[in-house]
This record gives structure tokens, sequence and C-alpha cells, in this order.
């Protein structure tokens, strides 16, 4: 008898992101809380953490896509999208510090 996964990466990742939006004005906490709550969301570890990760390289695809479009030129479509990439880079370790608690917990 196997135990199957309740979890769901794509719920995880929006748990993350509304939690997140809500407790934005605590700095590190409120990432760490959206972590939690959305890797446990999320079933498991690898799942948790992938649902942390996985936000942020879309949003930089879509910097890369958009900003090419919009200018015409590719190396401000990759300029917009590696400082797009920075910034997710500067927020996500105590988001994904929650994302391993709560997939541990999951």
């Amino acid at each position: 008898m196997s135990e199957e996964s309740s979890g769901s990466i794509v719920l995880g990742m929006i748990w993350m992101f509304v939690i997140s939006l809500l407790l934005f004005w605590l700095p590190g906490i409120g990432s760490l809380i959206a972590g939690i709550v959305g890797g446990k969301q999320a079933g498991g570890v690898f799942a948790g953490l992938l649902a942390a990760m996985l936000p942020g390289i879309i949003v930089a695809i879509i910097l890369f896509f958009t900003g090419t479009m919009l200018t015409t030129l590719p190396v401000i479509g990759a300029l917009l999208a590696g400082g797009g990439l920075l910034l997710y880079v500067l927020y996500i370790p105590p988001l994904l510090i929650g994302a391993l608690i709560g997939g541990l917990l999951a």
C-alpha cells in the first residue's frame, strides 16, 4: 500500500507568492513563513525547493523576452532579465530555508 503525495508544486508556488505579498513588511521572517507554508503545501523537500526557485526563473525568462520585444535589442533584454534574477537571488535564501523546513514537515 503506497501513500500518494498530496502536494502540488503549483499550489506551493501560489501559497508562497500570496503569503510573501501579505508579509512583505517582515523582510526575513515573512519569506521564511511563506517558504514553510509553500513547502508543506508542495508535499516534499524537492517539490518545495522547486516551488521556491521556479518563479524566479520564469520571471527572468519573461523579462528577457519582453525586454527584447519592447526594445528590439537582445542585450537590453538580457540586462533586464539579469537584474530581475539578481533581485530574486537576494530575496530567496529565507524562502529556500522555509521551503526546506516545510518540505520536511510534509
